[in-house]
């Protein structure tokens, strides 16, 4: 029996890797793909600080000068993955908010002070973003200047290994990281003829935003993270699915 991981690349290595470590078996099928932007920025403009919420605006400005301009700046991350991106590529002053959107929010608000608050932060986005950052931000007077850096392309077919696997029944969870990849999740179990036994199995969701795509598509079996956290994840799919060879894999099912 399998997990199906929906993660984009590269992503989804080091989980596929951090899965079976725990014994299971694991089929990969990214649903995102991810594409850098143009885009120009005006180096003489001011910010006040940098904000991330993906690894994948790091990609996308790795080898452009907006870094080393930026890199001693405040950066505030969403999370600890992100963070540990953001210092890879350079960045010397890194804080994480450790959780999501409304985490950093918060974060940002009680760090940047009010001489800061002259200046904008300068958020490196996707196009297609969740929530209104800015809008949020700017109940607190603190500027963003949002630079749309990088876009992920959905891909709404699953690979053949995937889709024998479902008409098998060997799929014994399926993990979800965002609203977008569970919505191009379902546009592709659809096409395929694999709605039902697609649904069946229980989703493991990052977040409950991530849950209630899975749950208006028909899903009953949806497990959300008790924090917007991949270890929080993690941890959910081992007490829905026990990895094999653990204690409660063994016990035999009610009857």
């Amino acid at each position: 029996m399998a997990l199906l991981v929906t993660r984009p690349e590269p992503d989804n290595v080091p989980t596929a890797e951090a899965l079976r470590r725990r014994g299971f078996e694991v089929l990969l099928a990214p649903l995102l793909q991810f594409q850098a932007l143009p885009f120009r920025h005006d180096a003489t403009t001011r910010h006040a600080g940098v904000i991330i919420t993906s690894a994948n605006a790091l990609r996308a400005v790795r080898n452009h000068p907006l870094v080393a301009a930026l890199a001693d700046m405040p950066l505030f991350a969403v999370g600890d993955r992100t963070a540990d991106a953001a210092r890879e590529a350079g960045f010397a002053n890194v804080i994480s908010a450790e959780g999501d959107l409304a985490a950093l929010r918060k974060l940002v608000v009680e760090r940047v002070t009010p001489v800061q608050r002259k200046a904008p932060l300068l958020y490196l986005a996707g196009a297609e973003t969740a929530g209104d950052l800015a809008a949020e931000l700017q109940k607190s007077r603190i500027g963003l200047a949002t630079l749309t850096v990088y876009r992920m392309a959905a891909l709404e077919r699953l690979p053949a290994d995937v889709t024998d696997a479902f008409a098998a029944h060997r799929i014994d969870a399926v993990l979800h990281y965002s609203p977008r990849s569970a919505q191009s999740f379902v546009v592709a179990l659809r096409d395929a003829g694999l709605e039902v036994a697609g649904l069946a199995v229980p989703q493991i969701c990052m977040s409950g935003a991530v849950g209630r795509v899975l749950h208006e598509a028909g899903a009953t079996r949806v497990v959300s993270a008790e924090r917007p956290q991949e270890v929080a994840m993690i941890e959910a799919l081992v007490r829905a699915v026990p990895p094999p060879g653990s204690t409660a894999a063994q016990m035999p099912k009610a009857r």
